[in-house]
């Protein structure tokens, strides 16, 4: 997997992904000040776009949005699709039936289907988004030092299998308990996402995701997905330092 960090600058356009690639790329919110460069960001979106970033409370989320959007855009735009090169403009979008959002790609000869795939996560300090090609695709990120305000065992009761709380139960030092259901969550939020379902059509609770020797990660219960494989996101920044992520996609 390889990983990037966007300045939304023009540069040359890039090949596809291989089919066992995944390109991530990230910004971080706080380094985008200038209020001229939003708003010429702000153009580059459609206007339901633009009408959903304005309905954000707050300055702040606001920003959050409008960059998410521009970076979606601005990063499929360096590839190079049937030989085209794309203004980021012109790109639209649909979403499936459980709302994930998808490329709607037209050819000459009219709508087409985009062997493209991307996802997009966010927290208020960084924003990431993952593509490949011809592969399902999720991904989450959340900040190491997330709290939990609820008893992470209860919590993860309701939302965890049988076996994943066993796991939790079995950590006895609290900090590394936190760590590990932040590192579940993610897993198994990226899962979802892969999915394309939505959390209510895939609840947590209906797979098990299997620690093997370290990092190597499986699923039970997956049949959706079953040649999926979780990869832990590289960290190339200080503040994605600060995150841990996933990216799950289907070989």
């Amino acid at each position: 997997m390889l990983s990037f960090q966007r300045s939304f600058s023009v540069s040359p356009s890039l090949q596809l992904p291989s089919p066992m690639e995944t390109h991530l790329w990230f910004v971080v919110p706080d380094e985008f000040k200038s209020v001229s460069l939003l708003n010429q960001y702000m153009e580059l979106l459609s206007p339901c776009e633009k009408e959903n970033v304005l309905s954000m409370r707050g300055e702040q989320l606001q920003k959050q949005a409008l960059l998410a959007r521009t970076l979606v855009r601005t990063t499929i735009a360096r590839y190079q699709i049937n030989n085209r090169v794309v203004d980021p403009r012109s790109l639209k979008f649909k979403r499936n039936v459980h709302g994930k959002p998808e490329l709607e790609w037209e050819s000459d000869g009219g709508q087409c289907p985009s062997p493209l795939r991307f996802n997009i996560s966010h927290t208020s300090s960084l924003i990431a988004c993952g593509v490949t090609v011809n592969s399902s695709i999720g991904i989450d990120i959340e900040e190491k030092q997330r709290k939990i305000k609820n008893n992470i065992l209860a919590f993860a009761r309701r939302y965890f299998s049988l076996h994943e709380v066993e796991h939790l139960s079995a950590i006895s030092d609290s900090e590394v308990q936190r760590q590990e259901f932040v590192k579940l969550w993610t897993l198994k939020e990226a899962y979802v996402k892969a999915l394309g379902r939505g959390f209510s059509a895939a609840p947590f609770k209906t797979f098990t995701i299997c620690i093997k020797n370290g990092f190597r990660r499986g699923f039970d219960h997956a049949d959706d997905l079953e040649s999926g494989v979780c990869h832990k996101i590289p960290s190339s920044s200080e503040k994605a330092l600060m995150h841990i992520g996933n990216v799950c996609k289907e070989n």
